[in-house]
């Protein structure tokens, strides 16, 4: 039984793509639309039109090669999803590394057949789209998402990690903050806490692995505290005022926290009226309250 179409859209760049005309009816028959580009230049001119679901890529084109124009488009986080095959008559584990290392996710080699491409390209095309949507809805659920490739550099970043490294890190570039690279080289610990230029902090995750030697961090950007934690936290409640509170915090009653803390009702409110004072509040519910948020 053949596989289910894929479809989208599959741009191919190569200096003769007369030479590629069956493989570009393969692609129309298999439900893509294709796109074609002469050279490195006019492909990175389309690019600011369109984005494909995934690039057929020639290495070897006059002007810029293909290496250069991998690299190009992987630096665009908005491009740098997208998954680029190279197609070559080059053979040599040099070339095939050099594709690979400047963010290709596969190789085939010329006179290219068809139908291995198609299998190929669908499987590359399903994967990315399938990340992709896991990357969004990690945006959605408050966090952000990098991939680092091998080199420590950024392959790939969710829309709510790129706002937060510009917005924090304006500093790194496009780039890792040092800290975030001394954590990863070093490898001991899975999580890591930066701050940012602003004083927010972002904590960080490594995941592990996502590819051929790719790692994906998870960020979260720490909740500012509330003006009314602040508040509790900078009160100076002494020990047994914080007992007494916590209590109240619990819905215990005067007679309550007497009988657990061993002191009289009397005493109890004592203690109260100066937690209220240190809190700024005048109730007892809105200490409870403010008690009750801070103990989570």
């Amino acid at each position: 039984m053949s596989a289910p179409r894929v479809g989208g859209v599959v741009m191919v760049v190569d200096d003769a793509p007369q030479s590629l005309g069956p493989l570009c009816q393969a692609l129309e028959e298999d439900g893509y639309t294709v796109i074609v580009a002469r050279d490195g230049e006019s492909a990175l001119a389309r690019l600011d039109l369109v984005t494909p679901d995934a690039i057929l890529l020639d290495a070897l084109m006059p002007g810029m090669s293909g290496f250069e124009v991998c690299r190009h488009i992987k630096q665009d986080p908005a491009l740098a999803h997208v998954p680029i095959v190279f197609m070559t008559g080059l053979s040599e584990t040099t070339h095939i590394v050099e594709g690979f290392e400047s963010g290709g996710v596969d190789y085939v080699v010329k006179p290219v057949r068809s139908q291995e491409v198609l299998v190929r390209l669908a499987t590359h095309v399903r994967n990315a789209r399938a990340v992709r949507l896991a990357r969004e809805a990690i945006d959605v659920g408050g966090h952000g998402v990098l991939v680092i490739d091998a080199q420590m550099r950024v392959a790939w970043r969710s829309p709510q990690a790129a706002s937060w490294l510009r917005e924090l890190f304006p500093s790194a570039s496009g780039g890792l903050p040092s800290d975030w690279l001394a954590w990863l080289s070093a490898g001991v610990s899975p999580e890591h806490s930066s701050t940012g230029a602003n004083g927010q902090v972002l904590l960080l995750r490594n995941l592990g692995p996502v590819g051929l030697g790719e790692q994906m961090l998870l960020m979260q950007r720490r909740a500012e505290p509330s003006a009314a934690a602040n508040r509790l936290s900078t009160a100076s409640l002494t020990p047994r005022e914080a007992e007494v509170l916590s209590w109240v915090a619990k819905g215990k009653t005067n007679r309550d926290v007497g009988d657990i803390l061993g002191m009289s009702p009397r005493t109890v409110n004592k203690h109260l009226e100066h937690v209220f004072e240190k809190l700024g509040v005048e109730t007892r519910a809105a200490a409870a309250a403010l008690a009750s948020r801070e103990m989570g």
